[in-house]
């Protein structure tokens, strides 16, 4: 068995501001929702998943929060949290997992906690702003070989793992919800947000800025800050991807990640608040950790 136990879960808030709690009565405690991720299984998608099964509430992913561990006998749990505002869904319905949900403000919700690390999350929430905008950088899937294409580069469209990587994205992205939908001008940046797009109903604008050989660091870089506040999805190059993490954080006063690279169909997401970063997360296009 793996010495880790892969978990994740979300700080379900609703106006007032009140908090979704649950309580097992397996265990007789109560915690946020949260719960394993399946082999294979992306963490946004278990996120989303087991909020969605313990509370019956689809959730819109916010701010990346502290990730918790805790020992799970002779192993150690890791689960990673994000804020999280109700999107949809329908009412509780009690099971033999979780037989009751309560929303509660910050202080009874703190008292009713079972375990310190979940009071320890929620005094980490409430320490930053309450409502972010994602502002998400991709790269574009996998396209082939560039050596192999014979025609114009703007035409070079993804390939069958392209393909399959802009499905995936589709589901992925939908975890922050619709956003602005922003693209280099080439066929493998479009195709990539096509799914997505088509699945929220908001359609792709193209932006030089974005575009490999139609664009500098600067420029691209006072394009992306312009549109920030609002949630939007920018797909672009690989070029073009490192300039833009690097520029933001400059910009915005945070440190650098080391490694600002991302592998195709992958991405950045920046919370932003009031002209500040709130969190930062990468994201490959198969199931990783951030």
């Amino acid at each position: 068995m793996p010495d880790v136990v892969r978990a994740a879960g979300t700080l379900l808030w609703r106006d007032g501001p009140e908090f979704a709690l649950i309580h097992r009565p397996r265990h007789d405690d109560w915690s946020f929702p949260k719960g394993k991720v399946d082999p294979g299984e992306h963490v946004l998608r278990a996120a989303v998943r087991e909020v969605e099964e313990e509370t019956g509430v689809v959730p819109r992913l916010g701010r990346r929060l502290p990730t918790v561990s805790y020992p799970l006998g002779e192993r150690t749990k890791l689960v990673d949290y994000w804020a999280a505002r109700p999107a949809g869904g329908s009412a509780f319905a009690p099971n033999e997992e979780v037989d009751e949900l309560v929303w509660l403000p910050a202080e009874e919700a703190e008292a009713r906690l079972s375990y310190r690390h979940d009071a320890d999350l929620l005094r980490a929430f409430l320490q930053g702003p309450l409502h972010s905008a994602p502002l998400v950088i991709l790269r574009h899937g996998c396209a082939g070989e560039k050596s192999a294409w014979r025609e114009a580069d703007e035409l070079r469209p993804l390939d069958g793992t392209g393909r399959a990587e802009a499905a995936e994205l589709a589901d992925l992205l939908h975890s922050y919800g619709p956003m602005r939908i922003v693209s280099s001008a080439t066929a493998r940046c479009l195709e990539t947000v096509l799914p997505y797009a088509r699945r929220v109903r908001v359609p792709v604008e193209t932006d030089a800025a974005f575009t490999v050989g139609e664009t500098n660091p600067d420029q691209a870089v006072e394009r992306l800050l312009s549109m920030a506040g609002t949630p939007v999805v920018v797909s672009t190059h690989g070029e073009i991807v490192s300039e833009l993490v690097t520029g933001l954080c400059r910009k915005l006063g945070e440190k650098v990640p080391d490694d600002t690279d991302l592998p195709k169909g992958g991405f950045w997401t920046a919370h932003l608040a009031d002209g500040s970063m709130a969190a930062l997360e990468r994201h490959g296009p198969e199931a990783a950790r951030p």
